[in-house]
């Protein structure tokens, strides 16, 4: 299969972690005889330094010929208070909505490896495995009127979350879809007792569900939700919210895990002629800039994006599990990064990126 990838290093760790994530997607084309076209582009912070922008054209042009993306994280603490235009942020919304990528797919498994890196009690943890879905393109980050006006007492901030039927629908039906793959019950997180929005999301969730007789559907508000998440993380299987939730409540899984380090994350879009499927692919975690460059960030996560490009966008099932068993071997042995409290001395970034290639090649 032809495999035209576009590479967004970003900021940070970004470079450190996509590199061996790209070192892992290459020794997987090469094994099951892939045709991989890999191309390099610029994203936040560092776009800015040699762009002024933080999603060049250029940068749009490649993301939107190629069949996939992955990306590493952007950010920088010396643009903090630049305008909301100037920040690497920004380009991250911005490829979100070039690609029209609707929903990001983060899923969360509690590695038996793992088991004592989460602060929650090991019975809390053990057999968790979920994806929350979080819609990525409408709600508050979106929404219009938005911006600060005014001086003095009269200065005011204002955002707009804002919801159609047909957004909520299709990032609706990408949840049903998952869940008839897995353990077949969605649950849908809205905050329907306050917010005209969430009553509307909790209309359209529930009119879409009989089309999926064989699926489960509950619904939960958010603050429950962020509750049971810690309480009772085996209760979830698919768990469907909109943008603001989504990203705050995914974060949650890092607690789960063991490190947000562990954390993939797939945004999907609409499937091309070519049959492909338009995807944008990030591990969950920030830039850290307080590490970057010192070889110690953990791959894991970028690692495990690369298993979902496979998986969503090629369809190539195969080749994910060919990866996801990799990373938990790697796990398994021991041989991880400092945030995963390892018994002996911790791995670095390339080393566990080495380690993932070899446990594939075994």
């Amino acid at each position: 299969m032809e495999l035209n990838v576009l590479i967004l290093p970003g900021d940070g760790i970004g470079t450190e972690v996509t590199r061996e994530a790209v070192r892992v997607l290459t020794h997987v084309a090469g094994k099951f005889k892939h045709t991989l076209h890999i191309r390099e582009a610029l994203l936040g912070g560092v776009a800015i330094h040699k762009t002024g922008s933080p999603f060049p054209a250029e940068t749009e042009q490649m993301a939107t010929s190629a069949d996939a993306t992955l990306m590493g994280a952007v950010g920088l603490p010396e643009f903090d208070k630049a305008p909301p235009d100037k920040r690497p942020e920004r380009g991250l919304l911005g490829i979100r909505k070039t690609l029209g990528v609707y929903a990001n797919l983060r899923p969360v498994r509690a590695y038996k490896a793992l088991m004592d890196s989460s602060p929650l009690k090991n019975h809390l943890v053990n057999g968790t495995d979920m994806i929350i879905v979080r819609e990525l393109t409408g709600g508050i980050y979106y929404g219009t009127p938005r911006g600060i006006s005014g001086s003095g007492a009269e200065e005011r901030g204002v955002n707009t979350m804002s919801y159609t039927r047909a957004e909520i629908e299709r990032v609706t039906r990408m949840a049903f879809e998952l869940a008839r793959q897995r353990r077949k019950k969605v649950t849908s997180v809205d905050k329907s007792n306050v917010l005209e929005t969430s009553q509307l999301w909790r209309k359209v969730v529930t009119e879409v569900g009989p089309a999926y007789p064989d699926v489960e559907l509950e619904h939960l508000l958010v603050d429950n939700c962020a509750m049971q998440l810690i309480l009772n993380p085996k209760r979830f299987d698919v768990v469907v919210m909109e943008n603001m939730f989504g990203d705050i409540l995914s974060d949650e899984g890092a607690v789960l895990a063991g490190s947000i380090g562990m954390l993939p994350s797939a945004s999907i879009g609409d499937q091309k002629p070519s049959g492909v499927w338009v995807g944008l692919y990030e591990p969950v975690h920030g830039s850290a800039p307080d590490i970057a460059g010192e070889n110690k960030a953990n791959p894991l996560g970028a690692i495990g994006s690369v298993a979902a490009m496979f998986e969503y966008s090629f369809k190539l099932k195969e080749e994910a599990a060919a990866v996801n068993r990799a990373v938990e071997e790697v796990l398994n042995s021991g041989r991880v990064t400092a945030d995963l409290r390892p018994k002996g001395t911790p791995a670095t970034t390339e080393q566990v990126g080495q380690a993932v290639c070899e446990a594939i090649a075994s």
